[in-house]
């Protein structure tokens, strides 16, 4: 076996975080289940998970830099077979030398899981087991179950309107798998969040499909703005209207409804529709607000201004409080 820095292509300073990392780069590269039929990869495989048992032992480590092992692990002064007459000496060509000579042991095992999730029972022996190339024999001499492998999650994304949110129907999602999905929209989803749909990732050969993570991208609206679960509407409205009241049709999230503007309606102030909002995570429904604006007309209006300028005075009215002198 080489130098088991130069089969992980770190120098012989590199700190464990750096060993770490090129073991974790190259396990995901020739990982049997990522290589499926190719033996070079799954002896590749082996070689740097035995790499990784030495340098990235810190007492194994050490004990090769200073020449006691050697790259198999192996002790060089108990003399071939070591003290127990093992061939294998203290160490084992394919992993730890535990019993049953597992193909990923210790620390490597450790990262294994961290990439790939729990893939089964044990660590996966080389020799012996049921004619496969993971199987082997577990410490208590019974066959070990091969390794599986969940498939890779599917990232997704899903723009939504402010109707969708209120709308029973299902919207169709778009995977990288090539599927397509109807997915019912929950209660209460912000923009950002990210929904799990679980078995609808990508496939696996040897394990449980990957799980679909869509994210949710809320779009604005050019009516609505969104405060929680409330929604603000502002209301265009003529001088006359604001002054004699009026009845106005206004736009909500499930269709235009009618409303009755009070006279008198000063621009600012806001009336309530109960229940035209956005739905919290139990189904409630926040508040529709819809704040008055007065517009006047485009241009100088003659009528007008000379209306005004008699209502000046003979009705001057302060509109202002006494803090703006």
């Amino acid at each position: 076996m080489r130098d088991p820095y130069s089969i992980l292509s770190v120098s012989k300073d590199a700190d464990e975080r750096a060993i770490k990392s090129a073991f974790r780069k190259l396990a995901m590269k020739y990982h049997p289940d990522q290589n499926q039929g190719d033996p070079s990869a799954q002896a590749k495989f082996a070689e740097i998970n035995q790499a990784y048992e030495i340098i990235g032992d810190k007492e194994k480590r050490a004990k090769y830099d200073r020449g006691e092992i050697d790259e198999e692990g192996k002790d060089k002064f108990t003399g071939f077979g070591g003290a127990g007459g093992n061939p294998f000496g203290g160490g084992h060509p394919f992993g730890s030398a535990g019993a049953g000579g597992g193909f990923a042991g210790g620390a490597a095992e450790d990262i294994l899981n961290e990439i790939f999730g729990n893939m089964g029972g044990g660590r996966s022996g080389m020799g012996g087991g049921a004619g496969h190339p993971f199987g082997g024999m577990g410490g208590s001499g019974g066959p070990r179950q091969a390794r599986q492998t969940k498939g890779q999650d599917a990232e997704a994304k899903l723009s939504l309107t402010l109707e969708d949110l209120v709308c029973d129907e299902k919207r169709r999602v778009h995977l990288p798998t090539g599927k397509s999905l109807d997915m019912k929209i929950p209660n209460g989803v912000k923009s950002g969040q990210t929904i799990r749909m679980k078995g609808q990732g990508f496939e696996s050969r040897m394990g449980a499909a990957g799980d679909a993570l869509v994210t949710i991208e809320i779009l604005t609206h050019k009516l609505f703005k969104v405060e929680e679960q409330n929604l603000r509407l502002d209301l265009p409205i003529a001088l006359y209207e604001a002054v004699l009241g009026a009845k106005i049709r206004i736009p909500t999230l499930e269709g235009k409804v009618e409303i009755k503007i009070p006279a008198g309606m000063s621009s600012g102030k806001s009336l309530r529709l109960k229940g035209k909002g956005l739905p919290n995570r139990n189904g409630n429904r926040g508040d529709l607000y819809i704040t008055a604006k007065i517009i006047l007309p485009e241009g100088s209006d003659p009528g007008l201004r000379a209306l005004m300028e008699d209502w000046q005075d003979t009705n001057a009215y302060r509109p202002r409080g006494s803090e703006f002198g």
